[in-house]
């Protein structure tokens, strides 16, 4: 496997890094992505938390092992109930957003519901044509999203 699976706590102590050095263009692209009834007031707050405990729980551990909960890096698999088959997400940064390859941006419509689901949890998915029944059925350590976005960040 590669280097950066070792290196996963770093991964996310570098999102909140990225979160608070790109928070006013991440807020706009979160406005404008979302409808005004679907806003959460502190979504980046509830999500930054969400990332120190998930630290705070895993401090004497070299890396991180089990994910309960979908964050940006992570792999999802959804199970959709009604098709009876299942669908791998990998939740990123809008910048290295590519759905024909899973890559969703955790700002993206899909991206947005999936994010800190637990593992087990089902929900009802909207979707351009209506609504979907899906489970989360899996939860694994992707890669850092991030390594590449925060090295070459223009000033």
């Amino acid at each position: 496997m590669n280097h950066s699976i070792h290196q996963n706590k770093e991964d996310f102590v570098q999102q909140l890094v990225y979160i608070d050095e790109n928070i006013k263009e991440l807020t706009t692209l979160y406005i404008s992505s979302t409808p005004v009834q679907e806003r959460i007031k502190h979504f980046f707050n509830i999500y930054i938390l969400e990332v120190e405990d998930l630290l705070k729980k895993n401090n004497r551990n070299k890396t991180i092992s089990t994910f309960p909960k979908v964050y940006i890096g992570t792999k999802v698999t959804v199970w959709y109930e009604e098709d009876n088959e299942a669908e791998d997400y990998t939740i990123c940064i809008p910048e290295q957003s590519n759905p024909d390859s899973g890559f969703i941006s955790f700002l993206s419509p899909v991206g947005k519901q999936l994010l800190l689901k637990n593992i087990g949890e089902k929900i009802m998915l909207k979707i351009p044509t209506g609504e979907v029944s899906v489970t989360i059925k899996e939860i694994t350590y992707a890669a850092s999203p991030l390594n590449e976005k925060i090295h070459t960040k223009e000033a």
